[in-house]
């Protein structure tokens, strides 16, 4: 038998490589937002230093306003391929309503169908004359008892 420090050792062993790895989409990810975040700090720096240069006092204010019609020219940019990248997300929604939802839907309600028409046949065929039967037999019950063949 194993002693208790080699089964713990064997154990442990896979946990701890399948729980302490990332999946190489995750650390993907990871490296894509830290990259954004860097570059989004280093583009706010730089305004900053724009801006204090600008507001030196030998700076002329012609150019201050050069420099913000740029920037808001950058900004619009931005704005704009926010609207394409959100404008395909809405596409792919779409699709995928569409091609995936729309089918499942549709098999869902032929099977509500389905289960409509059997509980309809079990109906008619099955437990109507079950109720039948029972109130035939109540009945025939009912007249041996006033014959007076059977007590209550």
């Amino acid at each position: 038998m194993a002693s208790p420090e080699a089964t713990s050792e064997i154990i442990s062993t896979p946990q701890s490589e399948e729980y302490s790895k990332p999946s190489e989409q995750e650390q993907k990810s990871k490296r894509i937002i830290i990259a954004v975040i860097i570059g989004a700090v280093i583009i706010l720096a730089a305004l900053v230093f724009a801006v204090i240069l600008l507001l030196q006092p030998t700076t002329p204010t012609d150019r201050i306003r050069d420099v913000f019609i740029i920037v808001v020219a950058l900004e619009s940019l931005v704005i704009g391929v926010a609207l394409i990248v959100l404008i395909v997300q809405v596409a792919s929604l779409i699709n995928l309503l569409q091609n995936e939802v729309r089918p499942i839907l549709n098999a869902t309600n032929e099977t509500v169908n389905t289960l409509r028409g059997t509980t309809e046949f079990l109906g008619e065929n099955v437990v109507e004359p079950v109720i039948k039967l029972n109130g035939y037999l109540a009945g025939i019950g009912r007249v041996i008892e006033l014959m007076g063949i059977r007590k209550k």
